[in-house]
C-alpha cells in the first residue's frame, strides 16, 4: 500500500488532518486553492485563516466547547496549541489573534518533513487515500463532483460574518469595559459594552428592519426560502442579526443583547440592552460586533450600526457579510470513522461533514487524519467513545436522522446522561466532564500511534 495521503483544503480541519497523518509517519499532500482561486471570504494566503469570528467559544471545562478544547488539547491537536499560543484576552473564552494564529499553523505546516504543500485546486474526487476538508466555501467543480459521488444534491446554508471596528473609534464615555458576571471594577474586564436605553433600542431595531440588505443569487435565495430539502437557509446559531430581529421586537434584547450580568455603566441608569465588542487582534487595535453577523449592504451598515450608542463616529474595518456553506448529508454517507461509507480509503472532515464550530472543524480533521493514517498502515481504526465530546459530536453527524440533518455544534446534550442521578445541575455536567476526560485518558492510553 502506497504510504501517501492527499487532504483536500487547508482549513482549519485539512490542516490538523494532515499533521495528525504526518505525526503518524504518513507522506501527506495538502492541497489548498488560495491564492490563485479566492473564496468569497478569506482575504489571505494563509493555513487555517479564521474567516467568520476570532473566538473558539468557552475555555470553561463544564461547557460542551470547554470539553472539546480540552480532549484535543490532551490528544496533542496541534490547531489547539496555536491558538493557546496566539490567545487575546477574552474572558472566559478563547479568542485569538488571527493573523498570529494562522502564521503560527502555516509555519508548523510548512516545517513538518512529512509534508508537502500544493497550492492547486482539486477539482476531481482522486482515487488514492484521501480527506475531503475543503470546507464550507468548497469551489464549484468540486462540490458537482461529491455531488455526483453521494447520488444525491448538496446542501447549502449560510454564514454570516461580524463588522469590526478600531477601538480608539469606539467612545468610551459611552461605552465602558467589562465581562457578563465578571464583577470587575470600573475600566476592567474583557468586553467593551454600549448600553442602550429602550428608546435607543427601538430605534436601532427599527432600522434594522427597514435596511437593505445584499442581493442574493436566485440558486441562493431559494436555499434561504427554505426550498432545497426543506432545510432553513441560515444555520440557526450563526443567524444574521436582521433575521433575528424579525423574530419579534425583544429577540434581540433577550438574544445577543441581552444585558443580565453586566454593570450598568451609566450611573443610575439600567441598561435596557447591550451590545457587546470583543477584541480581534492581538495590538487590542480591533474589537468585533459580538452577534451582529449581518447581510446588510455596506452603506447601510454604516448606517444603522452608528445609531448604537458609543459608535456613532465608529471606523469600519471590515464590514458584515455573508457566504456560502457547504456540507453533506453525514448521517446517510459517512461511518463514525469519518470514512465514506461506499469507499474505505476516503475520508471526509471539517464543515463540510456537518459539523459547526471552529473547534469542532479541528476535532474532525484531527480524527480523519489519525483514522486515515491508520487505514494506510493497515492497522484497525478508531471511533472514539460517545461519551467523550469528539466521539459524541461524530455520532451525531454519523447518525442523526437524515431525512431532517442539519449541522451542530459541540453541546452537552449529545453525551449520555449522567451515571449519578442528581437534581444538581452543576454536578451533573461535572459527572460528564470527568467521565469524558477519563475515557479520552483511556482512548490515548490504549491506541499505540
Amino acid at each position: 500500500m502506497i504510504n501517501q495521503l492527499v487532504v483536500v483544503g487547508a482549513g482549519l480541519a485539512g490542516c490538523e488532518a494532515a499533521w495528525q497523518a504526518a505525526e503518524r509517519g504518513i507522506q501527506v499532500i495538502l492541497c489548498e486553492m488560495r491564492p490563485f482561486r479566492q473564496t468569497e471570504a478569506h482575504t489571505t494566503d494563509q493555513l487555517a485563516e479564521l474567516v467568520c469570528s476570532n473566538s473558539l467559544g468557552s475555555n470553561q471545562i463544564l461547557s460542551a466547547s470547554g470539553l472539546l478544547k480540552e480532549e484535543l488539547r490532551r490528544l496533542g491537536a496541534l490547531l489547539m496549541s496555536c491558538a493557546d499560543e496566539a490567545a487575546l484576552p477574552a474572558g472566559g473564552a478563547l479568542a485569538v489573534a488571527r493573523e498570529r494564529f494562522s502564521a503560527l499553523v502555516t509555519e508548523k505546516i510548512y516545517a513538518h518533513p512529512n509534508i508537502q504543500v500544493k497550492r492547486m485546486e482539486i477539482e476531481n474526487i482522486l482515487d488514492g487515500p484521501t480527506i475531503i476538508a475543503s470546507g464550507p466555501l468548497t469551489s464549484d467543480r468540486l462540490a458537482q463532483n461529491i455531488s455526483k459521488l453521494t447520488g444525491a444534491k448538496n446542501l447549502f446554508f449560510y454564514d454570516a460574518l461580524a463588522p469590526i471596528v478600531t477601538v480608539d473609534s469606539i467612545d468610551m464615555g459611552i461605552a465602558y469595559r467589562g465581562s457578563r458576571y465578571g464583577g470587575e471594577a470600573p475600566d476592567d474586564g474583557d468586553y467593551i459594552n454600549c448600553p442602550m436605553t429602550r428608546e435607543e433600542y427601538e430605534v436601532f431595531v427599527q432600522a434594522l428592519l427597514s435596511a437593505e440588505r445584499a442581493p442574493l443569487h436566485p440558486f441562493d435565495q431559494a436555499v434561504t426560502d427554505g426550498v432545497r430539502a426543506g432545510i432553513s437557509g441560515f444555520f440557526e446559531q450563526c443567524l444574521p442579526i436582521e433575521v433575528l430581529a424579525e423574530r419579534g421586537l425583544q429577540s434581540l434584547a433577550f438574544g445577543p443583547m441581552r444585558p443580565v450580568g453586566l454593570r450598568h455603566g451609566r450611573p443610575g441608569r439600567p441598561p435596557y440592552a447591550v451590545l457587546q465588542l470583543r477584541q480581534d487582534n492581538l495590538a487590542g487595535t480591533l474589537y468585533n460586533l459580538v452577534g451582529c453577523q449581518t447581510n446588510l449592504t455596506y452603506s447601510e451598515q454604516n448606517r444603522v450600526f452608528r445609531l448604537i450608542p458609543g459608535l456613532t463616529h465608529a471606523d469600519f474595518v471590515r464590514y458584515g457579510q455573508m457566504h456560502r456553506n457547504t456540507y453533506i448529508l453525514s448521517p446517510k454517507l459517512l461511518q463514525p470513522t469519518l470514512q465514506w461509507r461506499e469507499r474505505a480509503n476516503l475520508f471526509f472532515a471539517g464543515q463540510i461533514t456537518g459539523v459547526e464550530g471552529y473547534v469542532g472543524n479541528i476535532a474532525t480533521g484531527y480524527l480523519a487524519g489519525w483514522n486515515a493514517a491508520r487505514f494506510i498502515n493497515q492497522q484497525s481504526l478508531i471511533i472514539p467513545p460517545q461519551t467523550t465530546m469528539v466521539g459524541a459530536l461524530c455520532h451525531y453527524i454519523t447518525h442523526a436522522p437524515w431525512e431532517t440533518f442539519q449541522p451542530m455544534k459541540a453541546n452537552l446534550g449529545l453525551l449520555p446522561p449522567a451515571t449519578l442521578p442528581t437534581r444538581d445541575k452543576r454536578l451533573r455536567k461535572q459527572q460528564m466532564v470527568d467521565r469524558s476526560l477519563s475515557d479520552i485518558n483511556r482512548l490515548i492510553a490504549n491506541s499505540s500511534n
